[in-house]
């Protein structure tokens, strides 16, 4: 009997050695997913916070008259939707640096409340992304197609890098979701093997 475990923090009873190998191969993916988690929406952040456009475009003010030609600049912070986005990245790399850090503290598993808090919060950070990337995809939509209903013009035709990096920055924050996503199913994962 002493050659059986007691449980570890990442799965059932099994024989020592190999509760050990279990146990950190569960905690590398772990700390791997919250460092891509830390990456992507890091990357996410920069890419749309940094993202300006400025182009002339011809404004008819009277048919009679030639068009006048004036500058432009699309902007992240000219749409709160993307503010949104910009701020929910930010806070989501901020919390995957800090629980990054208590993971690798709390490595043995003895303090189960750190691993239950990471967990709660793993999954408001998975509804915070998401709804981030619904409020800016929405928008985004909207400025490559337009409505004709309301008479809104498209945008993307005008402000191609701008729309292309909005893209980009909206799949970078999927993938932190994805990541965030993932760690939440291995922690209920986790959950369910204890004893």
């Amino acid at each position: 009997m002493d050659s059986e475990a007691k449980g570890s923090g990442y799965g059932g009873i099994e024989s020592g050695t190999r509760v050990v190998a279990k146990r950190r191969s569960m905690s590398g993916c772990d700390v791997v997913l919250r460092f891509l988690s830390l990456a992507l929406s890091l990357a996410a952040a920069v890419v749309l916070g940094v993202n300006k456009e400025t182009k002339m475009v011809s404004v008819t003010l009277v048919s009679s008259l030639p068009p006048i030609s004036i500058p432009a600049t699309a902007k992240w912070n000219y749409l709160s939707a993307f503010t949104y986005l910009v701020v929910a990245n930010s806070i989501a790399c901020g919390y995957a640096a800090i629980s990054l850090a208590l993971t690798l503290a709390n490595r043995d598993g003895t303090k189960k409340w750190i691993t239950i808090l990471i967990s709660i919060l793993d999954l408001i950070m998975v509804a915070l992304l998401f709804s981030a990337i619904g409020a800016a995809g929405a928008i985004g939509l909207m400025g490559y197609h337009g409505n004709s209903h309301v008479q809104w013009k498209k945008v993307c035709n005008v402000f191609d890098k701008f729309c292309s990096q909005t893209a980009a920055s909206l799949g970078l924050s999927a993938a932190a979701a994805v990541a965030f996503f993932l760690l939440v199913v291995l922690a209920t994962y986790n959950l369910h093997k204890r004893p």
